[in-house]
């Protein structure tokens, strides 16, 4: 399940993510909502970026220009968003989370909370 050269698809899907994370492999997963919804629900192992602060913390994000990043918001819209900014700025290995924290809770681990 490797992300080391090879094209990947835009959008994988929570039950992938958790295969990734259950197998230990090395990713920068970001939540990309606001810190309120952070606050409120998050999933363990993401960092917040939000979206609205993608672009001033470019800086931050260079150094992981070429590791397997995951983004992810509430629903899978924003994220995606962010996704393709982000393939816009040279980063290849970058896919969105259908579904968001959303799916997560209902498909993964209900004891994130819904909102």
């Amino acid at each position: 399940m490797s992300a080391e050269n090879q094209e990947l698809p835009i959008e994988v899907d929570v039950h992938h993510v958790k295969a990734l994370q259950d197998a230990g492999e090395q990713f920068l997963f970001i939540d990309c909502r606001e810190k309120d919804e952070y606050e409120t629900a998050c999933i363990a192992g993401a960092t917040l970026i939000p979206m609205s602060e993608m672009q001033d913390r470019s800086e931050e994000l260079a150094q992981h220009k070429e590791k397997h990043i995951i983004v992810h918001c509430h629903h899978g819209g924003r994220s995606m968003r962010v996704t393709r900014w982000l393939k816009g700025q040279d980063f290849a290995k970058v896919q969105n989370m259908a579904g968001g924290i959303d799916a997560w809770s209902q498909e993964i681990d209900d004891s994130v909370p819904r909102y």
